[in-house]
């Protein structure tokens, strides 16, 4: 049976970029790393950006379009953005060939490399947000980082998913007590800002079904997070709604450099 296979490459602030892969061939969500450290992220699990067949931007902060410009001037890979996206990428003189450039708009489902491909709205201070579920032979990877709130439009989408790559971005009493200036931490914490841990967590119980096997915690705040501290604090919040973190659904953490282990979903 064909089986979508996946790996976050990065995430983080200073670069977000996960891999997707099918039989029919593989795809990028986002490449907010630069053109060589991509390739050298794919070249560690065995593949390439020669590989890959599309390129799905969720928004057009740096941290998730910086290798944009470069791979797709490069390798030619068809990019899928929304249009009010497509308009702010290319204000920052990052151009891509008419023929390669394609518009994957808010709440369309489009297939793509024999998945049903479905975008939606997040909540963040960018021009349309968007992130993506993926669906093939009853198997359902979902995305979403980069938003303040996790809305119940937003768990209605990602529901029942058997993997999510799920933001987990800061600690709230580190950031209250860090060096970040006091307009940038009420950004953080706002509605268009990142989801804490806690939040997080608490939206997780909200989309885990039986069917969900493994969470990986991403865009971890590199001065208002730890690794161990997010993955405690999301299992002790699920472990309290009786959602079995040692046996049941594995927590994994990602990294801002560091892909992780291929994941057959």
């Amino acid at each position: 049976m064909n089986r979508m296979k996946m790996s976050v490459l990065a995430s983080g602030s200073t670069g977000n970029s996960t891999y997707l892969e099918t039989e029919q061939g593989s795809l990028l969500i986002d490449v907010g790393l630069s053109c060589k450290r991509t390739e050298e992220a794919l070249n560690s699990l065995g593949t390439s950006l020669k590989n890959v067949d599309a390129i799905l931007i969720t928004h057009e902060h740096s941290d998730h379009i910086k290798g944009l410009k470069v791979i797709s001037k490069k390798y030619g890979i068809p990019v899928y953005a929304n249009e009010k996206t497509w308009q702010r990428i290319e204000s920052k003189d990052i151009l891509v060939a008419s023929d390669k450039k394609f518009h994957f708009n808010p709440l369309e489902e489009k297939e793509l490399l024999g998945m049903d491909v479905q975008s939606f709205n997040v909540s963040h201070d960018a021009i349309d947000p968007q992130f993506y579920t993926f669906m093939q032979n009853d198997k359902k990877l979902s995305i979403i980082t980069d938003t303040g709130y996790v809305s119940d439009q937003m768990k209605g989408i990602i529901k029942d998913s058997d993997c999510f790559v799920f933001e987990s971005n800061h600690d709230v009493d580190m950031l209250r007590m860090c060096r970040y200036p006091w307009m940038t931490k009420q950004r953080i914490l706002s509605d268009v800002g990142h989801v804490s841990n806690e939040d997080a967590a608490h939206a997780m119980n909200d989309v885990i079904t039986d069917r969900t096997k493994r969470i990986y915690l991403s865009h971890l705040s590199l001065d208002n997070n730890m690794k161990e501290l997010a993955k405690m604090s999301v299992e002790q919040i699920l472990n309290h709604y009786d959602i079995d973190t040692d046996n049941d659904i594995t927590i994994s953490n990602t990294d801002k450099a560091i892909p992780t282990k291929i994941y057959q979903i």
